[in-house]
């Protein structure tokens, strides 16, 4: 299954899948609050890189929630 990609935020790519995460893929959840949490980090993204990230999520939570509709048909959030 393909998964959409939302955001290339430098070399790394944002995209959304409801499939775990591979083992050596960094994975986030975006809160019905607005916040962006590390599910883990195991592609082992230097942290100002993730912080980076995580500011460029933030800033597009309406895109990203938009193309998470798009394929899934609903939002849900985990909190």
């Amino acid at each position: 299954m393909l998964v959409p990609t939302i955001l290339k935020i430098g070399r790394y790519v944002v995209h959304v899948s409801v499939r775990r995460a591979g083992s050596n893929a960094t994975k986030l959840w975006i809160t019905s609050s607005g916040e962006v949490l590390v599910d883990n980090n195991n592609s082992k993204i230097p942290e100002k890189d993730l912080n980076g990230i995580i500011d460029v999520i933030k800033n597009n939570i309406p895109d990203i929630e938009d193309a998470w509709f798009k394929r899934f048909g609903e939002i849900r959030h985990i909190r």
